[in-house]
């Protein structure tokens, strides 16, 4: 099966296929005589897997930790889930963040309406250097 046919196959695109396997996650696969790759059903999983931890956010050298512990069926998976932690508690971080910029997004907003002009703007205002209210206050 040629690239593009594997890129539809997978979710993937060429140009990911092509780093994936520069970066080792998959093997180099065999080429025809006109220097065309050539791939089978393995490397559509592959790219699948890869492909849905991608969709997770993890890393490309977790990844390979990941398609490594494959091969490893004995192997108990405490790491697998401390990976799995760690990345939930930067989530839960990142959603706290965001929850945060949307307050401060919201209070802000509040601090003008459509009627004022520019030189009244309690959002420019708000955002200036010498202001005595800072985009948190209320």
């Amino acid at each position: 099966m040629k690239i593009s046919e594997v890129s539809k196959r997978s979710g993937c695109s060429i140009q990911a296929i092509r780093h994936y396997e520069k970066e080792g996650l998959i093997s180099a696969p065999s080429r025809t005589e006109g220097n065309f790759r050539l791939y089978g059903s393995e490397e559509i999983e592959r790219l699948s897997f890869i492909n849905n931890c991608r969709s997770l956010d993890l890393s490309l050298s977790e990844i390979k930790h990941l398609l490594e512990l494959q091969y490893l069926p004995n192997t108990p998976c405490e790491s697998v889930n401390i990976m799995i932690d760690d990345h939930l508690s930067i989530v839960e971080k990142r959603i706290a963040d965001l929850q945060k910029l949307q307050s401060d997004l919201r209070k802000l907003r509040r601090r003008c309406n459509s009627t004022r002009s520019i030189e009244q703007c309690g959002i420019l205002e708000a955002l200036s250097p010498g202001s005595n209210h800072s985009v948190s206050d209320e």
